[in-house]
């Protein structure tokens, strides 16, 4: 009774869910916006187009236009200086092309596609950038789609003058503003930021490198994903570098480069030399120490045990190796050329079960008369002037550059590199003064790449529970398709009632003993028997039979009141279940 007002209760419950559900679809449905075939709005794909910049840039670049980018950049023609002539021409091959893999519809990329080569190109700002009162934001993608061994896949921002009016001429010594990007050789993974910073005095330039970053940057050179590489250098002084939008480094132009901005006030004077009797020995022998008469300097480390005996079963007449008596001269052993042949040496047999074999000598132990070389002990030196250093004299070369924001104006960018490894793919580069320019330039390049990976990426119980978080109603259905099956199951196959479990436990203790159950009562009128006799039945006639037999040969009576008894019970209680305890307890 109660499996079924169970059942009933759980039948009502899915038929009201499946109604509310119905119900919810149909006011989905009612508020959904109908599309036609002109609108042709995909809502799970991700939709890419070649983004447009807006505010205040001075560069920017997504490649997609093959035409526009044949004249916005240029190969470079020059020879590196110093550099054998088949190696020093910069041919390496460029391309634009779409990704490997996972890319975007319509996305395409400049790809770098030969190894071991010096390559070069670049392209001219739209104007050039100055450093004055607004800072300058550098941001570019780079995806080492084959990884990286050991190469670069930085940029240079090239500074803006006569160097540089013709880009044909671009090559490593091409002067440059700064030059911002990875790099990686054998286990030095970096991530580069190098400002070259012009001396007030005399107008020379020189490499400003910042320190390098606190987090670890392998990933990025094998994990084969685009990376994006950001850069923000500010008025006042600060700079910060993002990695995927993740701050990874951060500080300041004059505190956190190597060679510092400017130099001390102050240096070591190199004329100044230390005089001849100064005495920097903070300690000396002390002069008035003699050795002692007792202090023996040949004695011996090491000396033989005098209490040492040797073994009795020492075999002091056998050597320790001797010739491999199965040896044999090799066939082509020629004696003029090779010597006289020996056979080589075996360990003797006879000293494995001997304490040792040969001249015997007893073992060495510390000789407590060795002192060693005697010297002299340690006093304060009396005339200690301390460690001498040069005289501080002012640095001719001393300048303040307060502000080193205001660096070289800068005319192009450039991609000078060379690699161990092809396949290297830059993208979506912009220059601008403009945060929010920049950001909203990733969010509509790379921010769309990362999205497609991430969804390529995901498994599909992922998504699935993607999707129901975004539909919730989703829940119910799971609850009615998937749970309540199995409290079905649950119910009518695991479950039962407590009176069912009192019946079984009262016949399984009955069965324990031999006392009187309700299938022990049989009607005393005599039922004949239907069925065929069991097993046990016929090994019981079978012993009846053998204690007549018994009876007979012994000259003894049978008691036939017994017999019948006997018989009348079994007759009676033939159809009736009975347990061995008691046959056996009637047999008696």
């Amino acid at each position: 009774m109660k499996k079924r007002l169970l059942s009933f209760f759980i039948i009502g419950v899915v038929c009201l869910s499946l109604v509310t559900l119905s119900q919810s679809e149909s006011e989905d449905e009612d508020d959904a916006v109908v599309t036609t075939e002109e609108d042709d709005v995909v809502v799970d794909d991700i939709i890419y187009r070649s983004p447009t910049p807006s505010g205040n840039v001075y560069f920017a670049e997504h490649f997609d236009d093959i035409n526009q980018f044949n004249k916005k950049w240029t190969l470079s023609e020059a020879k590196k200086d110093d550099t054998d002539d088949d190696i020093a021409k910069y041919d390496g091959k460029w391309e634009v092309e779409a990704p490997q893999k996972n890319g975007l519809a319509g996305d395409l990329g400049l790809v770098l596609k030969s190894k071991a080569k010096h390559a070069a190109i670049s392209a001219r700002l739209d104007r050039p950038f100055k450093f004055t009162v607004k800072p300058l934001i550098v941001q570019y993608e780079v995806t080492l789609q084959e990884g990286q061994e050991c190469g670069g896949a930085y940029l240079k921002l090239l500074t803006h003058g006569k160097h540089t009016a013709d880009l044909r001429q671009f090559h490593d010594k091409t002067p440059y503003t700064i030059m911002f990007g990875p790099d990686k050789c054998g286990n030095d993974h970096k991530l580069h930021f190098i400002f070259r910073h012009k001396n007030p005095l005399n107008g020379t330039f020189s490499e400003k490198h910042c320190k390098k970053p606190k987090e670890r940057l392998e990933e990025p050179f094998k994990d084969k994903l685009p990376h994006l590489y950001t850069l923000h250098v500010r008025p006042d002084n600060t700079f910060t570098v993002k990695l995927d939008h993740k701050v990874i480094n951060e500080g300041n132009l004059l505190d956190d480069f190597t060679p510092p901005v400017n130099p001390p006030p102050e240096i070591d004077d190199p004329n100044d030399k230390k005089p001849a009797d100064w005495d920097e020995r903070e300690k000396i022998p002390d002069p008035e120490a003699r050795k002692p008469d007792n202090w023996d300097e040949d004695a011996p480390a090491m000396i033989p045990d005098p209490t040492a005996t040797k073994p009795e079963s020492w075999l002091e007449d056998e050597p320790e190796m001797i010739p491999d008596p199965n040896a044999e001269k090799p066939d082509d052993w020629d004696a003029d050329m090779d010597g006289d042949w020996e056979a080589p040496l075996i360990p003797n047999p006879a000293c494995e079960s001997a304490p040792g074999c040969g001249p015997w000598k007893p073992s060495l132990i510390n000789n407590p008369d060795h002192k060693g070389k005697w010297r002299a002990p340690l006093i304060d030196n009396p005339n200690y002037k301390g460690k001498w250093k040069p005289q501080r004299i002012a640095n001719p070369d001393f300048f303040e550059d307060k502000e080193p924001f205001r660096m070289a104006d800068i005319a192009a960018v450039g991609l000078e590199l060379w690699s161990m490894s092809n396949m290297i793919l830059f993208d979506n580069f912009i220059i601008t003064d403009d945060p929010a320019v920049s950001d909203t330039w990733a969010a509509e390049t790379f921010d769309l790449k990362r999205r497609k990976l991430d969804k390529d990426g995901e498994s599909l119980f992922s998504r699935l529970v993607t999707y129901t978080n975004e539909q919730p109603w989703l829940w119910a259905v799971y609850v009615i398709v998937i749970g309540l099956p199995i409290v079905l199951v649950l119910v009518f196959c695991c479950g039962s009632s407590s009176q069912d479990k009192e019946e079984q436990r009262r016949a399984a203790e009955a069965k324990k003993t031999d006392a009187v159950s309700p299938d022990d009562i049989v009607d005393q009128a005599p039922v004949k028997a239907t069925k065929s006799k069991s097993q046990l039945e016929v090994q019981e006639e079978e012993e009846e039979e053998e204690e007549e037999e018994e009876a007979e040969a012994s000259g003894g009576e049978v008691d036939t009141d017994a017999l019948k008894t006997e018989e009348a019970v079994s007759e009676i209680s033939e159809d009736a279940p009975r347990s061995p305890k008691k046959l056996a307890s009637s047999k008696e």
